[in-house]
């Protein structure tokens, strides 16, 4: 048993330190992977490119709120005021906290999800906000929610 918390305690460690460690987000550093095939879309035009509620390719946008604990996920911004979340897939990689302003091109697999009310105080938590804010969080949310591979920056 002593062996078993061990590796978790040490799994854990080397997840923190990734997401700690994570390269600056600098223009052209990408985290994960991200193919060079195909140009990515604007975020503002993902609703229109979902077919059969899936979107499989590249979006660009900014990033205006990142994963405080693990840099596991990070929000687009749509210009109408809406955002898109982007999740790493099994915490494969980390985003830093210095991502956030830098416009991004993200690839991976999007769809619309209903997120809990759970979940959604959990990200609000992540993210550093306060209890009050959480408190607030009492029904849930259907929105697009893309699993990614990677994210590259681009500026």
């Amino acid at each position: 048993m002593k062996r078993l918390l061990f590796v978790v305690a040490i799994f854990f460690a080397a997840v923190l330190a990734n997401a700690q460690d994570a390269e600056s987000a600098k223009p052209g550093v990408v985290y994960g992977t991200v193919s060079e095939k195909g140009n990515p879309i604007d975020i503002n035009k993902i609703e229109g490119s979902l077919q059969a509620n899936k979107f499989t390719g590249k979006v660009q946008g900014k990033v205006v709120e990142v994963c405080q604990a693990m840099g596991c996920w990070a929000k687009l911004q749509r210009a109408d005021g809406s955002t898109v979340m982007i999740k790493v897939n099994e915490h494969e990689f980390a985003m830093p906290k210095d991502i956030v302003g830098r416009t991004v091109v993200a690839e991976g697999e999007a769809e619309y999800k209903e997120t809990s009310v759970k979940q959604l105080k959990h990200y609000a938590e992540d993210a550093g906000k306060s209890k009050e804010e959480i408190k607030k969080i009492t029904q849930p949310k259907k929105e697009i929610t893309m699993t990614i591979s990677g994210v590259k920056v681009v500026e």
